[in-house]
């Protein structure tokens, strides 16, 4: 918990300076990306519902379920039926595959339909792909249900809905955005130019026709697609041309999700192309690279400019997290150490400064700090070897590139053709052996978590902190409003709600965490402030509550963050006075001494 409050305010600081460089209010159309929910997918999907076809949904995704299903009582029970019949055989030749996958197709076959409400297919060719001609016959009874469920009729109300949850995702949104565009020093491409050879009628008989080329200008648009009935922890993509749609059910978190490869692969895809000549000299290595991958999975694709382009996006996507991660951490280490540096000066003042075991105690943080590092680098070499695993085999290649880059503010764009040109494939083969220890250790230390996460009643058993516990799980999540209504119905509990009691503290505490995290999150000024207002609500609450057996580590915890967001909005003479209240409650287990004497110690130089 202490950890995460402690990033709270600096990653509003980092996000904003993303938000500065482009303008104060996030304008995703500038980056290439829209928010917004897909009319034909919305009928393909409502009529499997109709037809029985049905996953497990987010809660909101159940409770739209349960008003189409009202909606649709009065169905044509003859075209329930056909639909029945249809899902019927199309799972009978598919039995191995789950709901949610077998949704996939239906969704691919949705984008391939014209807008409501012709919902007309494309013409049957051999160059579309499998999935989707095994799906195409479906579309008659789409349009069928449409007309006779008078779905256009109720479209507002559903899109009305769909778009609050779009709205909501905003926040996950930009810093998806921020941290990787951040990270690469790049804007994605929005336009690609298209030459076509064009032929002209000369003004005279008997003349050749004139050849001339022409520039065709191509819109990019990256979609983030809500749809309440996706199957709950699933997202799906699709690819047509210049527009990449990420179908998400609600509350997904996008900063932290497979959404990111898809963005990714958004910006980075035109850059590739645009040093295809590069790659075809090393066509012939990467190819055997790619078929020795295919000898045990044949789905991976042999194209290997494809293959070049998946594997920057997974070695981007995965240094970018260590990246971030090492920083911050070096950046706590060192607020340690100067508050350390702060409590050496105060013991020599007393005659109390024992220096083999200051300098232990610095060296511990060091220790920690390289520690937690090697953690991380063997995570990263697990991400890329599942990545290499899937055929992105120039993965590690990648990433040993950007590694070096990452302190020189590189421009992803203008580094990627040198890099392609420096490819040496006569190390790749042997990756997944280099890194078989790390990536031991980095599984090892991925079941630790999921068992924690399964069971986290090991540790306590208080009824209200087990509630806090699977709250800020929620928070994790970025359900934002979930945790903060669960938070909110704990504050009327009868236990709970008790003056001066130590559950009421934690849950205004909790709710101060939530609302600090939200403010991070918001790229509006206005939506910010809101947030900030009620974190510090909320931590007043926990003041205003305590009492003399309030735990010491929570009111210290309180004291800082609460001063960090007045020093936030600058004004640092009641941040001082609340940084010494943390201070005068000492150093406890659990507490934020260190953090309180290093900002203590910031803000008086900064005022002399």
């Amino acid at each position: 918990m202490r950890k995460v409050l402690f990033l709270t305010l600096i990653l509003i600081f980092s996000i904003n300076l993303f938000g500065q460089n482009a303008k104060r209010s996030f304008d995703f159309t500038e980056y290439g990306v829209r928010i917004e929910p897909d009319k034909r997918l919305m009928v393909v999907l409502a009529s499997l519902e109709a037809g029985g076809l049905k996953t497990p949904l987010t809660a909101e995704g159940e409770q739209y379920r349960e008003m189409l299903a009202a909606d649709l009582a009065g169905v044509d029970p003859a075209l329930r039926e056909k639909i029945k019949t249809f899902i019927t055989q199309y799972k009978k030749r598919h039995s191995k595959t789950d709901d949610a996958e077998l949704i996939a197709p239906f969704i691919s076959m949705a984008y391939s339909l014209t807008p409501v409400p012709d919902l007309v297919e494309p013409i049957r060719a051999t160059d579309l792909p499998g999935d989707l001609l095994d799906v195409l016959d479906y579309t008659p009874l789409v349009r069928e249900f449409y007309r006779k469920a008078n779905f256009g009729e109720k479209l507002d109300k559903y899109l009305k809905m769909y778009q609050e949850k779009g709205d909501q995702m905003r926040p996950s949104t930009s810093l998806m955005i921020g941290k990787l565009l951040d990270y690469m020093h790049t804007r994605p491409q929005l336009t690609y130019v298209e030459k076509v050879k064009t032929q002209s009628q000369p003004a005279k008989k008997n003349r050749q026709k004139l050849e001339t080329t022409e520039s065709r200008f191509h819109e990019r648009r990256f979609f983030i697609v809500p749809e309440l009935l996706t199957a709950k922890g699933t997202v799906n993509f699709v690819n047509q041309g210049d527009d990449y749609s990420a179908i998400v059910p609600p509350g997904t978190d996008l900063a932290g999700s497979e959404v990111r490869r898809a963005y990714l692969q958004f910006v980075l895809d035109p850059i590739v192309l645009d040093n295809a000549q590069e790659i075809f000299k090393h066509r012939d290595a990467i190819k055997a690279l790619i078929e020795e991958r295919r000898k045990t999975n044949r789905d991976i694709s042999p194209d290997f400019v494809l293959t070049v382009s998946r594997s920057l996006a997974a070695a981007i996507d995965a240094r970018q997290i260590e990246f971030e991660k090492s920083r911050i951490a070096t950046y706590e280490a060192r607020q340690k150490i100067a508050a350390l540096e702060a409590e050496d000066a105060e013991l020599q003042k007393k005659g109390q400064f024992d220096k083999p075991k200051r300098d232990a105690l610095k060296k511990q943080v060091v220790a920690d700090l390289n520690k937690y590092n090697s953690a991380l680098a063997d995570e990263t070499a697990l991400l890329l070897s599942e990545a290499y695993e899937q055929g992105a085999v120039l993965t590690f290649y990648f990433a040993d590139k950007l590694r070096s880059l990452e302190d020189s503010g590189f421009d992803i764009t203008e580094s990627i053709g040198q890099m392609i040109a420096a490819i040496d494939t006569t190390k790749e083969a042997n990756r997944l052996d280099e890194v078989a220890d790390a990536r031991a250790r980095a599984l090892a230390e991925r079941e630790k978590r999921k068992a924690l996460a399964a069971d986290p009643n090991k540790v306590i058993e208080n009824p209200v902190t087990k509630k806090l516990l699977a709250i800020d799980e929620i928070i994790k999540n970025k359900a934002y409003d979930d945790a903060r209504r669960q938070l909110k119905d704990l504050l009327l509990d009868e236990e709970v709600s008790r003056e001066g009691s130590e559950e009421l503290s934690r849950v205004y505490y909790s709710l101060g965490r939530l609302e600090s995290l939200a403010a991070e999150a918001a790229t509006e000024a206005d939506t910010r402030n809101y947030h900030l207002i009620a974190a510090k609500n909320a931590y007043d609450n926990v003041l205003k509550n305590k009492t003399d057996k309030t735990d010491k580590a929570l009111l210290s915890l309180t004291y800082v963050a609460l001063a960090r967001i007045y020093e936030f909005n600058d004004q640092n003479d009641y941040a001082i006075k609340i940084y010494e209240a943390a201070m005068n409650i000492g150093e406890v287990e659990g507490g934020a001494y260190s953090q309180a004497v290093a900002a203590h110690q910031r803000l008086m130089k900064g005022q002399q």
